[in-house]
């Protein structure tokens, strides 16, 4: 049976059942909360604008799209994002989806801590970064009703998250630190590492192999 919350369908398929089953045994109650939210409040975004959102689509990207800083899903040579990008991709290929529609998603987990561009570019891409931004960083919040916020946090509470989720960016990029240059990811490595030195983008352009 479909689950609403906040008037928000969650779509009752196997393709949605996997994913939840995935993301509960990859990600810690957090995360799994988190991008439970991720959904709920991208989907009420989007429908506040009269934007239409393949809901199965927006499901796996929201909820995969922190996977790259989990044990299973994470790796060391590249950001956090392209991990959780590449786990989606190839999960709706292996349930039938086509290409295209696996490029979305993996581009929706791929920008989604790159501002503005995701909202220029598929519904399915914008889903994503809508709820990022409304979970993470509370940017217009007004957009969305008490009402509808305090259902989704009813569901998908969010015991001090703000802690939770710094600290589970740093746990998943702290023995990568190369991969957050050009990114605001090297804010959280610098909150917890005073050691941490970042990359300076105009020193690299001065100091690189041209001659002049």
């Amino acid at each position: 049976m479909a689950e609403t919350i906040a008037g928000i369908t969650v779509p009752d398929s196997a393709l949605v059942r996997e994913t939840t089953e995935l993301v509960r045994r990859a990600a810690d109650e957090s995360l799994f909360h988190h991008s439970r939210r991720v959904f709920l409040f991208g989907m009420l975004k989007s429908a506040a604008r009269g934007i239409e959102v393949d809901p199965e689509l927006a499901y796996v990207g929201a909820m995969f799209h922190d996977l790259g800083l989990t044990d299973e899903y994470r790796t060391r040579d590249q950001r956090f994002e392209i991990d959780g990008a590449a786990a989606a991709k190839a999960f709706l290929r292996d349930h039938g989806r086509s290409a295209a529609e696996a490029r979305t998603v993996w581009l929706a987990i791929a920008l989604h801590t790159t501002p503005e561009i995701p909202l220029h570019l598929e519904p399915e891409v914008a889903v994503v970064t809508l709820g990022v931004e409304t979970d993470v960083l509370g940017l217009d919040l007004d957009q969305i009703s008490e009402e509808d916020r305090a259902e989704v946090v009813a569901a998908h509470p969010r015991p001090d998250f703000k802690n939770k989720i710094l600290r589970a960016f740093y746990d998943g990029m702290s023995d990568r630190p190369a991969t957050t240059f050009g990114t605001m990811n090297d804010d959280v490595l610098a909150h917890f590492d005073p050691g941490f030195h970042r990359e300076d983008f105009v020193r690299v352009i001065q100091e690189n192999a041209w001659p002049e």
